[in-house]
């Protein structure tokens, strides 16, 4: 099995008490992942900008123990999170086989946002990663000889994917496809891998403003979203269609067709809405802000002629996206128009950036 090649070999080091600390950036996805099988396998390939702005740190604090058993807590911006512990258990009964250490060492496990933690923000792949790349440092200090930064960071996404499967496209940038595809050369459904070709100028140094429309609580989780695609009616057409997506965009990257570009990704962002409101239990999750910012953004590129476009994750937010060529004249329409429809007016400027660091 190929997820053999992520089991440890014998440990022969026992570093008695240590800290590592990693910085892991959040990611918007251009051709989404929606509907998984097995465990946290992804129903279609995906696509995404690793970010830049919008990181997770998390500090790995960790003293060897002698009973067996998971001991570790949590805390979010130095308090107390016992409401994150339940999901750091089954992430580690998950990735137990390929971390063996994990009985054997107590953790503290620090982590702070640079977004606001109600942003709307996917904290979860920013988050997950981060801890991943910190266990897997962890488990260089045990082995004879260290895995080499490659095989490190292939690791860490395969353990990250396994607590949040987007996550795995966290570790590296800034484009990351996840998912195995017959035209992507080295695609799995196990980890992320990096884009493997031409990448035209226009789409590198791509900007991300995150306009927040709402900062609430969502109001579906991801794992009830994913599991709505078990049943669906469209389910297997919209497969098809993201896998089909990403095809297009192997000739849209390497020529520089925006046009190309912008009629997927905001195609994507509606048909994964378009799934939720077609679903059994059904959801609406955009808000009359969603529909106003994105009417306004059709209208701006019809007077403009400006190549700015949106995408959305499963919720209301927007994420308005733009070459950096534009940055002027589409930070002057965030200002002077849209900011009006978020949250007390407040949105978060980002861009792609190259992945996971230490800090």
């Amino acid at each position: 099995m190929l997820e053999n090649q992520f089991l440890p070999k014998s440990y022969v080091n026992e570093p008695q008490s240590g800290v590592f600390a990693w910085r892991s950036p959040s990611n918007i996805a251009l051709v989404k992942y929606w509907g998984k099988h097995g465990v946290q396998l992804p129903k279609n390939t995906s696509v995404s900008f690793t970010l830049s702005n919008c990181y997770t740190e998390t500090t790995l604090e960790y003293q060897k123990k002698d009973c067996p058993g998971y001991d570790f807590r949590v805390y979010l911006d130095g308090s107390r999170e016992e409401g994150f512990e339940p999901k750091i258990v089954s992430f580690f009964d998950r990735i137990g086989n390929y971390l063996p250490f994990l009985e054997q060492y107590s953790f503290r496990i620090e982590t702070t946002n640079s977004f606001p933690h109600s942003s709307g923000i996917a904290s979860s792949a920013s988050g997950m990663s981060a801890l991943a790349l910190c266990l897997v440092s962890l488990e260089n200090e045990l082995l004879h000889e260290e895995l080499s930064e490659e095989t490190m960071r292939k690791k860490a996404s395969f353990l990250a994917r396994l607590g949040s499967g987007s996550a795995c496209r966290s570790v590296d940038g800034p484009l990351i496809v996840w998912g195995a595809h017959p035209k992507i050369d080295n695609s799995s459904d196990l980890f992320g891998t990096k884009y493997p070709y031409d990448i035209h100028p226009v789409f590198m140094n791509y900007r991300d403003t995150i306009l927040l429309v709402d900062k609430g609580e969502k109001q579906v989780s991801s794992t009830v979203g994913h599991g709505l695609m078990n049943d669906h009616p469209y389910a297997q057409q919209r497969f098809e269609q993201a896998n089909k997506n990403i095809s297009s965009l192997i000739r849209i990257f390497r020529e520089g067709d925006i046009d190309g570009f912008i009629e997927i990704v905001e195609s994507e962002a509606l048909q994964l809405h378009a799934m939720m409101m077609t679903s059994i239990p059904y959801f609406i999750l955009m808000k009359p802000n969603t529909l106003e910012i994105i009417n306004r953004i059709w209208q701006f590129r019809k007077d403009t002629g400006s190549k700015a476009c949106f995408t959305l994750d499963a919720g209301a937010n927007v994420h308005l996206l733009y070459s950096d060529s534009e940055q002027t004249s589409v930070s002057s329409f965030i200002r002077e128009e849209l900011s009006a429809f978020c949250v007390d007016g407040s949105f978060i400027e980002d861009q792609a950036g190259q992945g996971a660091i230490r800090p």
